[in-house]
């Protein structure tokens, strides 16, 4: 296949050197010395104890690189209308758009009952440009559930995990789907197909939108939250809230919060990638998180106060550090 994978930090950067390594022909976009690192190195990854890198295409401008099969999204939703203005050179007919991000999804209420497919997320999607550049119909949604850094330019550090669940918003999965779970599976991850990819997005954002902001407040790593039985409470009404927010619009995540804080204990000692952006002095997840989660709470009638609160203290804490405009 050929397959350009936009964002090649820690997520993509793995599937990229992973699905290029399994003999597809792999391009990245990225910038800065990450991308003169790759030019001049190669792409290395670090996991289970060995390293090993790959040539790969790589460029900060998308045109160059040509049509592709798939183009594989790999960055944070503050990046998304970077990538909607820069997408359209990697798009041919039957290119399939894979969208392996955190929190919600602009293309969320598209297919879903609630709503009719008329809404839509104007804090995700302002203007809809992203919707009008990226097609939900083009769209296979990714759940990504392991865990990589990138210690510095180049170098992907893989820590654990290996799974990814893949599904077409609406849950009617086509070829395109199966085909690059394929794909992935030869490449040496755990990916699946989900009839329902918006609930596997559900799931994952009871975690991130409880332990991501909370981390970057406290800059504790998970273990720390969950010994501290304030914290940990604290995190388990806001998992409650979103469990709500879910419900009362069609999704449920079907997982009880003490469950979710379990998946996170085995973990052991980890930092959230929101925790890592805030030590790096980068721009703060927060719109795909929290934002794009209230304004669907919004529109579903749902309180969700605790949440609220949350998003003030962590937008007031990355302005002050200029980590949100």
């Amino acid at each position: 296949m050929k397959i350009c994978v936009y964002g090649a930090g820690a997520v993509g950067g793995l599937i990229a050197a992973w699905l290029t390594k399994a003999g597809h022909e792999v391009s990245v976009v990225a910038r800065g010395g990450h991308l003169t690192a790759i030019r001049e190195k190669g792409l290395r990854i670090c996991s289970d104890g060995k390293e090993f890198s790959v040539k790969i295409n790589a460029d900060s401008n998308p045109a160059p690189l040509g049509p592709q099969d798939y183009v594989i999204v790999a960055v944070k939703g503050q990046s998304m209308l970077e990538v909607a203005a820069g997408i359209a050179p990697l798009l041919g007919p039957g290119t399939s758009i894979v969208t392996a991000m955190n929190g919600v999804p602009w293309w969320f209420f598209d297919r879903l009952a609630f709503g009719g497919g008329k809404l839509r997320l104007e804090t995700l999607d302002p203007g809809g440009k992203l919707s009008a550049a990226m097609p939900t119909d083009r769209v296979v949604g990714c759940v990504v559930h392991l865990a990589a850094s990138t210690p510095e330019p180049g170098l992907i550090r893989h820590n654990m995990g290996k799974r990814l669940i893949l599904g077409e918003p609406g849950g009617r999965n086509t070829a395109r789907t199966q085909a690059v779970v394929a794909a992935l599976n030869g490449a040496g991850f755990e990916a699946e197909a989900s009839g329902f990819i918006e609930k596997e997005f559900w799931v994952k954002l009871l975690g991130n939108i409880s332990f991501n902001p909370v981390s970057a407040l406290t800059l504790a790593t998970a273990n720390r939250m969950l010994a501290d039985e304030h914290v940990k409470a604290y995190m388990v009404a806001i998992m409650r809230e979103c469990l709500a927010i879910g419900r009362a619009v069609g999704v449920d995540a079907d997982i009880d919060p003490e469950a979710r804080m379990d998946m996170a204990r085995k973990l052991g000692l980890f930092k959230t990638s929101m925790l890592q952006d805030m030590e790096a002095g980068k721009r703060l997840e927060i719109d795909g998180l929290l934002t794009g989660t209230l304004e669907i709470a919004k529109k579903a009638g749902v309180a969700a106060p605790f949440t609220e609160s949350l998003l003030g203290l962590t937008r007031a804490r990355a302005v002050s550090s200029g980590q949100y405009p």
